[in-house]
């Protein structure tokens, strides 16, 4: 078989002075206690932020502490390289991404290292998130107020860089705002302290400055404009002698261009005691921006703004569900109110309803978890608004431009207007009480007349916001998106203030330069110029994406979820939490592609060993799918990686072992060689051999198999037939319902693995009057395979189980799968890899769980009362695929209390049993499962209807302690005998 072509046909590209960038990264390595990495993945990782934008660095630094970053900055100065600082790399207007030497601060400064709750200050390192500040703070009822929608993952330094703001800055301003000090060095080594007077500047700086200011006061005095978020550009007008010579004040959102931050003093604000929300329906987002204005004399804490075109994102069902939150209307407002006491705050939000001028509905929301749903429905706007509901693309650029809050439902019309000439669409949102919009817009930027027109839409744009008298930036900053037209804002005397305060400080334009002074152009470096103009042949359909994986690999916008430490509710990204690597997170996976696509850094395309070992810990565990805001896939890009990568070539013993188990459990079942292989698997030589040859990491015990697999037990002989004649029976009898209605998907798991699951899923349809049958015919949803990338032999075998079972859905059996693996791969990847067979859509539409077969086949029926509390865990890929309401209406009816936690267990099917991943599998086991599983009720039952997670919790939880089992045992065992 012939290697699978490269994605990208360009030619490798030369690294410009190889010799030089060698001697630069040995001298790093000399001089810094932190990692410096100079490899192809390394580079890869930090050529883009959540912007349009991509600039490919030299090398990347982490730091260990301020000596280092003294250290780098030397031997960069020295090299003539330039340095970029990075945080979360969350940055919307391309500051965060790298030329020269990237110092990312997260790894290592990233701590809280004193809270003062005297003072309400804080000392923190720039690497440190700003949710992980607030927790220090949390125990005294203190927070750092700015709070942008990346707040669980963005860092303190890229706030300060930006001037960050977020839903509250109506009640606690700005990021400069809460700055009080800023140690700082320069790009010439000297250690400095930006504060009010600049007392701890050197002279010479501090004089320069004043100087430069007083020269020009007239111009700062007039030619700013005041409005609440005015970010673009440098704050010099905090210099002048009124405003007390504020130097952290003018610093903040210098973008990493002035000097490099190593720990601030921030201040903190106290918490309310309590909340409550003010959700206010209009008829239009024009009508809930003239509102705003009207409603600040009440001082709410925010006055958020959306419009149903984005609420929701381009999922149905996920529009659906969010639009059942929300009062009546075509836009909200979110108005959240604090107070000592619930009724304090109640009062307050109902005040704000009763004074919303023309609102159509308004209620006010006292329930926090509803308060969080609407609030993640806004956080997530920046990520679902990147696609639309018929598929289309939009990208940020002119994400956050402000104008004075009373001149904002006049922006907004004429901003509407403007789309229309230039024949684009945008959906805005934002912090309408601050007058600033956030808006994705369908910009082509793939295609130089898409660009142009990217570009002249750009100049019109600013000269609407001027006119409007607003600031390009409102939030973000000017970055490499913006800082271009910066004379259109301010004059080119004004701007050309902005050069020579750069050069007071950088002299030889060594930090982050093209941003901010002296800028590349705005369609300079802009992210997707080097991607293949054509689709690259693929496996799999991606309907979501026309059949263009790299449409599906531009998903990943950069708003990092991903990196969130503690996932909520959520599953990703399990192998982020434990490595805290930025390769090992949906983000670094999803730049990894894009490089592998673009040819320019990682250079041997399918073949790349770099994407290669960053998907290695890649659970599949498609918790992306679900929990990124625009739908990232990274399971599925990881099964399309493998089959090209592996094609022609031998593959890891674990593709031959574990990807084809159906095969080999189907053979030990058909030999009957259950107790040989048992007895086998307790003899440690042999064990050890069989791991050894399977690719199994020698930690893990080999499961053993049931004595009687699922097929020749007593309750499934009696209805296991051929498929055509279930077909036929089923399609004789629709009339009067005497057939079967239901068919036991025999997945390989509960068939050969756990078979008193599928028994016990048959009993309780049978005690509920569901008729179910078994196909004789060997079946499989071809899991193992797609996981391992071996995509042409799971399509052999979809296809096959889509011929048996077809005849089966056109009599209208539902297929009910006991495995949730295995239904979200018959609902998801068989449709995606047999996108040419319409019957797979058909079939896919015919699948169900357990509890969703009861549901919907017996919804009258009475489950039996269990009456006990449960621990558990729901299945990764039915979190993200399936969805556990049916579960959760199954449980309740039968009196078992609690929520299952979510999350993944670390085995996921092969990968916790692969060589090399059995740490990683248990610290993801040990994340939420293990601990719950320890401390359980001794009255509680331990339900997983995963074989993987109860597996994980047989392997790795208490010795003797109790097993997990399905659902369906559960009530099964509650079942009168």
């Amino acid at each position: 078989m012939a290697p699978s072509p490269s994605p990208s046909p360009r030619p490798r590209p030369s690294r410009p002075d190889t010799t030089r960038t060698a001697e630069l990264e040995h001298a790093l390595r000399a001089a810094v206690r932190g990692e410096v990495g100079f490899t192809a993945g390394d580079r890869a990782l930090m050529t883009m932020d959540a912007s349009n934008h991509r600039r490919v660095p030299l090398g990347v630094v982490a730091p260990r502490d301020a000596e280092d970053v003294a250290a780098a900055l030397a031997v960069c100065r020295d090299h003539d390289v330039p340095v970029v600082p990075r945080g979360g790399g969350t940055s919307i207007a391309g500051q965060a991404t790298g030329v020269g030497v990237v110092l990312d601060f997260t790894p290592h400064m990233n701590r809280v290292l004193a809270i003062d709750p005297d003072s309400r200050t804080a000392e923190v390192e720039p690497g440190a998130v700003r949710d992980a500040l607030c927790a220090a703070a949390a125990p005294h009822g203190l927070v750092f107020g700015p709070d942008p929608s990346t707040h669980s993952r963005c860092t303190i330094g890229g706030m300060i860089g930006n001037n960050a703001c977020g839903s509250h800055s109506v009640a606690v301003g700005t990021t400069a705002d809460n700055v009080l000090a800023l140690d700082l060095l320069t790009r010439d080594g000297r250690a400095v302290r930006a504060d009010p007077g600049g007392s701890g500047l050197p002279a010479d700086l501090r004089e320069a400055g004043h100087a430069l200011v007083d020269a020009h006061a007239a111009a700062l005095r007039t030619g700013l404009p005041e409005l609440p978020r005015r970010i673009s550009g440098y704050a010099l007008d905090r210099l002048l002698p009124e405003h007390g010579r504020d130097w952290a004040r003018a610093l903040t959102g210098s973008e990493g261009t002035l000097a490099v931050l190593t720990r601030a003093t921030v201040r903190l604000l106290p918490v309310p005691a309590a909340r409550a929300l003010a959700v206010i329906g209009y008829p239009d987002e024009s009508a809930a921006a003239e509102a705003a204005p009207g409603l600040l004399p009440l001082r709410p804490l925010t006055l958020e703004g959306m419009s149903e075109d984005l609420i929701g994102g381009p999922d149905p069902g996920r529009r659906a569900a969010a639009r059942t939150l929300l009062p009546r209307g075509a836009a909200w407002l979110f108005a959240e109110t604090g107070g000592d006491t619930p009724a304090e705050a109640r009062a307050r939000a109902a005040a704000l309803c009763r004074a919303a001028e023309g609102a159509v509905a308004a209620e006010v929301v006292e329930d926090p978890a509803a308060q969080r749903s609407l609030w993640r429905m806004r956080e997530e706007a920046s990520g679902t608004a990147t696609r639309a509901a018929d598929g289309g693309e939009a990208w940020p650029g002119w994400e956050d431009c402000a104008v004075p809050p009373a001149r904002l439902g006049a922006y907004l019309r004429d901003f509407r207007a403007l789309l229309r000439d230039h024949g684009l669409r945008g959906v805005p949102y934002g912090h309408f009480g601050d007058g600033c919009v956030h808006v994705r817009i369908d910009f082509d930027l793939l295609t130089p007349p898409g660009v142009a027109r990217y570009r002249a839409f750009s100049g019109d744009l600013a000269r609407l916001v001027v006119s409007h008298g607003g600031s390009l930036s409102g939030e973000h900053g000017d970055g490499l998106a913006r800082a271009e037209l910066l004379p259109l804002m301010y004059g080119d005397a004004v701007v050309d203030l902005f050069h020579r305060f750069k050069d007071l400080w950088d002299p030889g334009n060594g930090l982050n330069p093209g941003v901010l002074a002296r800028p590349d152009r705005l369609d300079d470096n802009l992210r997707f110029t080097p991607l293949p103009r054509e689709p690259v042949p693929v496996a799999f359909g991606y309907p979501g994406d026309s059949g263009d994986f790299s449409a599906a690999v531009r998903r990943c916008v950069g708003v990092a979820k991903c990196r969130v430490n503690d996932p909520g509710t959520g599953v990703m990204c399990p192998s982020w939490r434990v490595t805290r690597e930025e390769r090992h997170s949906t983000r670094g996976r999803a730049r990894l592609l894009h490089e592998m696509l673009a040819g320019e850094v990682v250079t041997d395309g399918w073949r790349s060993t770099e994407v290669r070992d960053a998907l290695d810990l890649c659970l599949s565990c498609k918790g992306c799918r679900s929990d990124c805001p625009v739908g990232v896939d990274m399971a599925t890009y990881k099964a399309e990686f493998l089959h090209h990568h592996w094609a022609g070539r031998i593959r890891p013993a674990a593709h031959y072992s574990m990807g084809s188990l159906p095969r080999w459990l189907r053979l030990a079942a058909a030999l009957r060689l259950a107790l040989p292989a048992n007895t086998a698997a307790r003899v440690p030589p042999l064990a050890a051999l069989a791991k050894r040859l399977g690719g199994i990491d020698p930690g893990r015990d080999i499961p053993p198999l049931p004595r009687v697999p699922l097929h020749r037990r007593p309750a499934v002989r009696a209805v296991r037939r051929p498929a055509a004649t279930i077909a036929a029976e089923a399609a004789a009898a629709r009339g009067n319902g005497s057939g079967p209605r239901a068919v036991l998907f025999p997945d390989t798991f509960t068939a050969f693995l756990a078979p008193e699951a599928g028994e016990a899923v048959l009993r309780v349809l049978g005690a509920a009057g569901v008729r179910a049958s078994v196909p004789r015919e060997p079946v499989c949803c071809g899991l193992t395979w797609i996981s391992t990338g071996r995509l042409d032999a799971a399509r052999r075998i979809q296809r096959r189980t889509l011929d048996l079972l077809s005849p089966m859905v056109e009599a209208g059996l539902t297929i009910t799968v006991a495995e949730p693996p295995c239904a979200a791969a018959l609902r998801s990847d068989l449709p995606e890899l047999l996108h040419d067979d319409p019957r797979a859509e058909t079939l896919a539409a015919s699948v169900r769980t357990f509890a969703e077969t009861l549901g919907e086949l017996a919804p009258e029926w009475d489950p039996p009362r269990v009456d006990r509390p449960l621990v558990g865990q729901t299945h990764c890929h039915q979190h993200a695929v399936l969805g556990d309401t049916a579960d959760r209406r199954l449980r309740e009816r039968a009196g078992i209390t609690g929520e299952p936690l979510t999350g993944c267990c670390g085995l996921a099917g092969n990968f916790g049993f692969e060589r090399g991943h059995l740490e990683v599998s248990t610290a993801c086991a040990e994340e939420r499962l293990l601990p719950a599983v320890r401390a359980a009720d001794p009255e509680a039952v331990l339900v997983a209807d995963g074989y993987s997670c109860r597996l994980q919790i047989d392997q790795l939880g208490p010795r003797g302690g109790r097993p997990a089992r399905h659902l369906a045992e559960v009530l099964a065992d509650a079942l009168p005998r």
